[in-house]
């Protein structure tokens, strides 16, 4: 019997006040791979992801997660979610690290339950699964944007998502950060399995990184491996975009960027 995929988008349309703003949109995430989302601001990125998390219902089309139809999808658990944190969250919260990844099993334990041996141990890993298990009892506030991002990170880990879904989680974190927040999705895609989902307007970086590209504008005017991809040159992005797109790709081996 073959694997369901993660996630199988058909012909889904979605429209604000008369006006379509995803329109016919069709494709598949299968099992174990890493897919960027691209597309300029205004194309229907979040639109789409918050269609996949049933927060928006389609006018048009259907949406399969593991292989149910969303309406009647109920292993909430099996997905993970990273927002936009870094523009929004209130660094002067007083949580430490270990608390607000805790958090996160909430859905599994019950809101007013206290956590077992096992429950604690669970969120020691997570930490430990992002790098930041000497930081476990530090203040939340205390951490920088790139840190702050792993311990969301690790906060949808500790219930054991098989997929997680990242809405362009790195607004405001450095370069050099950003790219080391790129390595950890890697090695949390082949080395524990999870299939990713990542809203990003970083092109070049993510093509080193992940499996597949979508790319977004209204339409979806390209769904393929990262390779294929790649042959695309910036004229052709471009023209997805509708403006003019500079594809740089990161070389830190190298102590810079290239065209």
């Amino acid at each position: 019997m073959n694997t369901p995929n993660v996630i199988d988008i058909n012909h889904l349309s979605f429209q604000y006040d008369g006006r379509f703003v995803l329109e016919d949109i069709s494709f598949s995430i299968p099992k174990g791979s890493f897919l960027g989302l691209v597309g300029p601001n205004g194309s229907g990125k979040s639109t789409l992801i918050k269609c996949i998390l049933g927060l928006q219902k389609p006018h048009i089309g259907t949406i399969h997660l593991f292989g149910k139809e969303q309406r009647k999808f109920k292993e909430k658990s099996k997905i993970g979610y990273v927002s936009q944190k870094a523009n929004s969250f209130n660094s002067g919260f007083p949580a430490t690290v270990f608390e607000v990844v805790s958090t996160g099993l909430t859905s599994k334990i019950g809101l007013f339950r206290f956590m077992n041996a096992a429950h604690k141990q669970k969120v020691k890993e997570a930490i430990e699964a992002v790098g930041m298990g000497k930081f476990i009892n530090r203040n939340i506030g205390e951490l920088s944007g790139g840190q702050q991002q792993r311990i969301f990170i690790a906060r949808a880990l500790v219930s054991d998502p098989e997929l997680l879904i990242l809405d362009e989680p790195t607004v405001g974190v450095d370069a050099q950060n950003v790219y080391n927040f790129y390595v950890l999705l890697e090695k949390l895609n082949k080395e524990h399995g999870i299939t990713l989902l990542l809203v990003t307007h970083d092109i070049g970086t993510i093509s080193e990184k992940v499996t597949h590209v979508a790319c977004l504008n209204k339409f979806l005017h390209f769904h393929g491996e990262s390779k294929e991809f790649e042959q695309f040159c910036e004229h052709d992005v471009s023209t997805f975009y509708g403006h003019d797109v500079h594809m740089l790709t990161h070389n830190h081996d190298h102590g810079g960027q290239h065209v």
